[in-house]
């Protein structure tokens, strides 16, 4: 395989969230670097934060193990005991099935980056730890529901 330049590789800014939750992710981007080497098994995507911005709402993998490491700037990443400032080299996993919402916050002036590798399960739930949410994501297809499985209708 070619080796993958980054710099032609499209930028992913927006999110696959219902409103109101889409406009939160405002100032986060990704290049989808596996799915430009063509990987089908796992992803590999390098997220961009800028100043304020959030990676995704806290959330649960519950067939998807997920394993992030920051490449630039400072990310605060978030899970349910707390706060922990992640720095350059510093890595976190999450395996599948662990309860423990995470996500990440760039609480700094500067723009900061981590790479993500991820399984791709043919089937995979997300829940959302902070708001009653949560996603079922099948063939390419994502449909929200409540946590208790209700079709979504939005925040209530």
């Amino acid at each position: 395989m070619p080796v993958i330049d980054p710099a032609k590789v499209p930028v992913k800014t927006g999110s696959i969230y219902p409103e109101p939750y889409a406009s939160m992710m405002k100032g986060r981007s990704s290049l989808r670097l596996g799915d430009a080497g063509g990987l089908t098994q796992f992803g590999v995507n390098l997220v961009t934060l800028e100043p304020g911005a959030l990676s995704s709402l806290r959330h649960w993998h519950l067939n998807e193990d997920e394993f992030v490491m920051v490449t630039e700037g400072e990310c605060t990443l978030v899970q349910d005991a707390g706060e922990t400032v992640m720095r350059p080299g510093d890595c976190a996993a999450f395996p599948a099935g662990s309860t423990d919402g995470h996500h990440f916050i760039n609480r700094s002036d500067k723009v900061a980056r981590f790479l993500v590798v991820g399984t791709k399960a043919p089937r995979e739930v997300a829940t959302y730890s902070d708001v009653d949410l949560r996603v079922e994501i099948e063939g390419g297809k994502a449909r929200f529901t409540y946590k208790d499985g209700s079709d979504w209708t939005g925040p209530r």
